[in-house]
């Protein structure tokens, strides 16, 4: 009984252990394996020389560079664009590690302790350490850097960031080895230069007949099944794909009702008065606004990028309230606040210390240094906890600010637009206490301080409900099908795009963010529709999927046609140039070619092979005109627009290309070829980049 039990308690395990080898005369094992791979890979960014990258060991080296970007800038806030270059940095140092380094230390090619020692502190620095640690002048400092490494073992984020930049030197040494290895086998004998020249500098004069190919198909022109099945097993690279998703959707996005403009606009007047009388503007537009208070001041033309007539206004008054303008769904009010003449730009250096007060007594006691004649760059260098500022290489060097540039800088330093050259002061912001020291100032300009009180109208509650229930009622008529969901659209009058989508898409039309569209389209075979997917809670889309095309060979059967129009063309063009050929069997003139072919005879002078100078020209004719024979009629030749026959009239030789020229373009060349190295290692490696799935 007790053994019964216990049988009892293993029945699911017992259940499976009996079915998986039932399941095995069922289902090939090489299924079961491959099932097991393909859903494991879904969730991997890619694969790299063999080597599959998931998603979450790829995840947590973004936030280790994320980290490390944080440490070098000084500052924690990332766009999303510096989001994505910090994500490309990942993959590429992925790719530099697992295949690039890999081939070529195959190549033979290697960097050795000895070599890391005189990149990091020897007479042969590398840049990526020689940039980050430099003196006042912007030399390379070896005491800063050994001060660093001091830390290193003590601190972990100091090791972090040595670790990074090890990895990055010795990296970049493997890429100028490589790089090297490539470039010095890049020999240009004198034969080769010579032709360059000779090609480039020739020209010649041709007169010509063209019998143009008609646009009517030529029914006795037949492409079979066997060519169009030969030519794609013979061209197979030509085929290659990245997976994609033929899509229909409807998108309907909520905008305001005309009772929802109304409703703002009068909510808008009855703000304006309070917004025209109150003494504390910040805090009205911080309550109200959603256009928030700007430190900065504004001249003529400054706030067109806003609003064209609020612009308007501020450069033809001094002073006073503007009236409401609208513009879309959108209402605006301008108060000027004050006026000023200062300088468009000056050029700024500053010193920063902490904000309490041993900070304001450093600050004291330097700026009376820097009254007796102290240098401000030695003292910045010495005293400033801003270690980034350093225009020109002057340490301390902020460089160049205008009003449109003051934003970047803390709240507070709009002082520099009204300090004067050359007499440093302290200045206290949002954060630190500071030495500024404004060196150069440049023309003076009008400015105005200007408050913009700026409100969008929002759709309402019955607005956003009532184009929700349109996208509904079109997925519910759709009822998950592609056939329904065109009838659908057809019976409510919805438009319908048609699109083919990649893995990357995140666009559709002018709409962003919408990437859950793709991955749905991805994640659902063809016949499929979805139900409401919502976009920045502003867009309801419902999509369509018509057909999937999986990465790598296209199906023949969906290239055919290409195949087809290719082949007809080449077998047109064989026909046409033996019909023009039997046409002027034993004509020796031109105009009689002419006359025959029922055209005229044209000229075309300085055609020049090389340069292909004679872009009007067929490629394939300019071609034919280099090797023909001069004095001699040539052709029939066929090219892509039309069959040619053609008289070289004479060749001229000139000598503005020149050895020099020759060279260049092989360097040109040269670094072509460098460029495409790794793309052609990793296209060699079959890798595999599946990021645009999860970002």
């Amino acid at each position: 009984m007790a053994v019964l039990e216990k049988l009892r308690g293993w029945g699911i395990f017992l259940s499976i252990l009996v079915a998986l080898p039932l399941l095995l005369f069922i289902i090939d094992p090489s299924q079961i394996i491959q099932t097991v791979q393909s859903v494991s890979s879904k969730y991997d960014v890619g694969k790299i020389g063999g080597k599959s990258i998931s998603y979450t060991d790829y995840q947590q080296e973004v936030e280790k560079y994320s980290r490390i970007s944080e440490m070098l800038s000084g500052t924690s806030s990332t766009s999303e664009q510096q989001q994505k270059q910090i994500r490309d940095a990942v993959w590429q140092n992925l790719v530099d590690q697992n295949l690039f380094i890999k081939n070529a230390q195959a190549a033979g090619i290697n960097v050795g302790k000895a070599e890391i020692m005189d990149l990091t502190n020897g007479e042969n620095v590398s840049p990526v350490i020689a940039s980050l640690f430099v003196d006042e002048n912007g030399a390379f400092s070896s005491e800063r850097l050994v001060d660093f490494l001091q830390n290193v073992d003590e601190d972990e984020n100091s090791k972090a960031i040595w670790n990074y930049l090890q990895e990055a030197m010795i990296t970049s040494q493997y890429y100028n080895k490589y790089n090297a290895l490539f470039a010095n086998s890049n020999i240009q004998n004198a034969i080769q230069v010579n032709r360059s020249i000779a090609d480039n500098n020739t020209t010649a004069d041709v007169e010509f007949v063209m019998s143009p190919f008609t646009f009517a198909t030529d029914s006795t022109v037949v492409v079979s099944d066997k060519e169009i099945t030969d030519f794609y097993n013979n061209h197979k690279d030509f085929f290659k794909q990245n997976a994609t998703r033929d899509i229909e959707y409807a998108v309907f996005q909520v905008v305001p009702s005309a009772e929802d403009i109304a409703a703002a606009n009068n909510d808008f007047v009855k703000l304006y008065d309070d917004f025209a009388t109150t003494e504390n503007v910040r805090s009205f537009l911080q309550r109200n606004s959603d256009r928030q208070w700007d430190d900065r001041w504004y001249k003529a033309g400054d706030l067109r990028s806003v609003n064209a007539d609020v612009d308007t206004f501020v450069s033809e008054h001094n002073e006073g309230v503007s009236p409401v303008y609208t513009s879309g769904n959108t209402f605006y009010a301008a108060r000027i606040l004050g006026s000023a003449t200062m300088p468009e730009t000056v050029k700024v250096r500053h010193m920063m210390f902490q904000s309490n007060e041993d900070g304001q007594h450093l600050a004291d006691s330097l700026l009376a240094e820097l009254k007796k004649g102290g240098n401000f760059a030695e003292l910045a260098t010495a005293y400033s906890a801003d270690r980034n500022s350093n225009t020109d290489g002057e340490f301390g060097n902020i460089g160049e600010i205008s009003q449109s540039t003051i934003q970047y800088l803390p709240t507070g330093f709009n002082a520099i637009f009204n300090a004067k050259v050359g007499q440093p002061f302290i200045l206290q912001s949002n954060i630190a206490t500071h030495i500024v020291e404004v060196t150069e100032a440049g023309a003076p300009a009008l400015f105005k301080q200007v408050a913009v009180f700026e409100k969008e109208t929002l759709s309402s509650k019955e607005t956003f409900n009532k184009f929700y229930n349109d996208a509904n009622r079109l997925a519910t008529l759709s009822a998950g099908k592609l056939a329904n969901y065109r009838a659908a659209c057809d019976s409510i009058g919805t438009y319908s795009h048609s699109l083919t989508i990649n893995e990357g898409t995140d666009t559709y039309g002018s709409i962003g963010h919408a990437k859950e569209v793709t991955r749905w389209a991805f994640d659902n075979k063809p016949g499929k529709v979805s139900n409401i997917i919502t976009v920045d809670n502003n867009y309801f889309f419902v999509v369509a999927v018509k057909g999937a095309h999986k990465e790598g060979l296209a199906p023949v059967s969906e290239v055919s046609d290409a195949i087809k129009n290719q082949l007809y063309s080449e077998k047109y063009a064989a026909k046409r140039q033996a019909e023009v050929a039997e046409q002027i069997a034993g004509l020796t003139d031109l105009e009689a070619i002419a006359e025959k072919l029922g055209t005229t005879v044209s000229t075309q002078n300085d055609v020049a092979f090389a340069s292909m100078s004679a872009r009007s020209l067929d490629p394939k004719f300019i071609g034919a005109i280099a090797a023909a024979p001069e004095g001699k009629i040539s052709g029939p030749v066929a090219g892509s627009y039309g069959v040619y026959v053609f008289n070289v009239l004479g060749r001229e030789t000139g000598s503005f290309y020149t050895d020099s020229d020759a060279k260049n373009a092989n360097s040109q060349l040269m670094n072509y070829a460098l460029q495409m190295i790794v793309p052609v290692m990793m296209q060699d490696a079959d890798v595999k980049d599946n990021r645009a799935r999860f970002y």
